[in-house]
């Protein structure tokens, strides 16, 4: 497809990657391929648009007027969390089902049907936003009703969410094909990971659909009256949910690609496929948190998905966060590659971008997304997070430090393993994950510090000057000078990967194959059984510091949130 791979194919149609030994098929490959290359240029003109929107807070640039800036911000919003995220999951439900089962992709013309509607709905929405004008208000990516966004934005959403069920719909017949024919088989971990996937993001595009149709039949006069309150909690369930969706893709991507790139292995497969359950009824609870403050929702509602639930999906986490590093270091040390507490972490291929930008995603998703998360989802803490700055920080770091850095690592390998190209850019491919990294990092700390600590209010361009207030933000004018200069880089790091990945499909060398890492001895085998014979105390170290972090972050948050009142004399 696209004549920019080198593979051939037998007369079936199959292939064996000849570097993860999968068997192939072309009917799925090439939707990979598709929906791939889709969501490297939504990720570059999002990143173009995350640029206007950056300057914009940092006001000694003011790059937009306050009129421009919520189009500009929905539009960076669509491209990134809609466009970059979804077509790239839907082609990992693809690697995760028929690549990794050795199959031909089912009804892979559902898939192409998918992918149209998926574009004509999308081109909808953002022609909508493009060009909105008034009495119609900014269709932003929340859409509030009763607010009147365009009809047409309401019915491109739909179309978009509707593209992408159609689009899901090969990967669960190629699993029920699967299970027909192999009924005690059990699925591998990736594939069950893709799965879980796939059934809450039919869920969250469920829930997404049942809020936008009768938005979009009240926008066209068809409904007199939209309850704001039903809405809201229906929405959230895309509206969040897709986050959800972006955890659980992310997460697969991280075992898959340990073990692809790393060597690692599976420390426990029954502990990490219940942690995928345990995901399953409690993750997408999350989106309580930005209803904490609405108020037709009863205290048990509140209590029930901020405590109960919210363990269920915490606990899941934290297996995750061992199981994944421990995998790591048990399949390393049997390969005999690294001693000592961590000289299996420092003897990694750390100049590889697939497994730098991977690690870095775990670290800095499980830092800065993981534990924030934990802290805005507490319903007395949420009072302190609720609608500043901090809350972009807190989606930046796992959306764009988290997921992002997981989706890029996978595409600089699936350049390789399914266009059959070599990374161009030498040095600078080594070195794109930990700039853009680094940057993003920098800007998250920056968004959470001036909510947090300044109060910084997130919706509106321009806070040194509101007229009719008593509000002063102007200390916060040298630490938005740092976010400013930061957001420049991070979008710079992330120009730099889609250069390096455009330029690799039309200008980069035959990949043959071959192990991915210098050292032979370190490419995944899948594991033999003796993966507990080996020390993982260099993952229980990682662990107590993580948790040493988390309990200090915890202590101070409920240190800031006494400080706003005092109850007494």
């Amino acid at each position: 497809m696209f004549g920019l791979s080198t593979f051939e194919y037998d007369s079936d149609g199959f292939r064996e990657c000849g570097v993860t030994g999968l068997t192939i098929h072309k009917s799925a490959e090439d939707l990979v391929k598709l929906f791939g290359v889709t969501a490297i240029v939504s990720l570059a003109v999002g990143g173009a648009f995350a640029l206007t929107v950056a300057m914009t807070r940092w006001e000694a640039i003011g790059f937009l007027d306050p009129g421009q800036y919520y189009r500009f911000t929905s539009l960076h919003a669509w491209f990134m969390i809609l466009f970059w995220m979804v077509f790239m999951e839907i082609a990992i439900l693809y690697v995760g089902g028929p690549f990794v089962l050795g199959r031909r992709l089912s009804v892979p013309k559902l898939g192409w049907a998918g992918y149209g509607i998926m574009v004509l709905g999308g081109g909808l929405a953002v022609y909508s936003i493009a060009t909105y004008e008034l009495p119609n208000q900014a269709p932003f990516y929340t859409s509030y009703v009763p607010l009147p966004s365009p009809a047409p934005y309401f019915a491109g959403a739909v179309l978009f969410l509707l593209g992408a069920l159609v689009a899901a719909v090969p990967f669960f017949v190629t699993l029920w094909h699967e299970k027909r024919e192999h009924p005690s088989k059990t699925l591998p971990l990736i594939t069950f990971g893709a799965f879980i996937t796939a059934v809450i993001a039919l869920e969250a595009l469920v829930g997404g659909i049942t809020a936008l149709v009768p938005a979009f039949l009240w926008r066209v006069g068809f409904l007199e009256h939209l309850d704001a309150a039903w809405y809201r909690q229906m929405f959230w369930t895309i509206g969040h949910g897709s986050q959800q969706i972006n955890l659980l893709a992310m997460i697969t991507v991280w075992y898959f690609m340990t073990h692809v790139v790393g060597g690692a292995e599976v420390a426990s497969e029954k502990i990490s496929r219940i942690a995928f359950v345990l995901y399953l009824f409690f993750i997408n609870l999350g989106a309580a948190h930005h209803l904490m403050s609405d108020p037709a929702l009863s205290s048990s509602w509140r209590m029930w998905n901020t405590s109960y639930a919210a363990y269920g999906a915490v606990v899941a986490s934290m297996i995750h966060a061992f199981a994944i590093p421990a995998g790591l270091e048990a399949g390393r040390r049997r390969k005999g590659a690294g001693g000592g507490l961590f000289g299996w972490l420092w003897s990694a291929p750390w100049k590889d971008p697939g497994f730098s930008s991977t690690i870095l995603s775990i670290i800095l998703f499980g830092f800065l997304g993981g534990i924030t998360g934990v802290m805005m989802g507490q319903m007395q803490l949420n009072m302190s997070w609720h609608n500043n700055l901090a809350v972009p920080g807190h989606f930046h770091a796992t959306v764009v430090t988290g997921t992002t850095l997981a989706f890029m690592g996978l595409a600089y390998y699936v350049l390789r393993l399914v266009f059959g190209r070599d990374w161009i850019g030498g040095i600078l491919a080594s070195i794109q994950p930990f700039f853009y990294a680094g940057a993003m990092a920098v800007v998250c700390l920056m968004m959470m510090y001036l909510g947090l600590l300044f109060g910084v209010p997130r919706r509106h361009p321009s806070v040194m000057d509101i007229p009719g207030t008593a509000f002063d933000f102007s200390p916060s004018a040298p630490f938005f000078a740092v976010f400013g200069v930061a957001a420049i880089l991070s979008v710079v790091g992330g120009a730099l990967f889609v250069v390096i990945a455009v330029g690799t499909l039309v200008a980069g060398d035959s990949f043959d194959g071959g192990p991915l890492v210098d050292d032979p001895a370190l490419t995944a085998d899948g594991g033999d059984g003796e993966v507990h014979e080996q020390s993982m105390r260099g993952t229980f170290a990682l662990t107590l510091v993580f948790l040493a972090v988390f309990v200090v972050l915890y202590a101070l948050n409920w240190f800031l949130l006494s400080n706003v009142w005092q109850i007494g004399p």
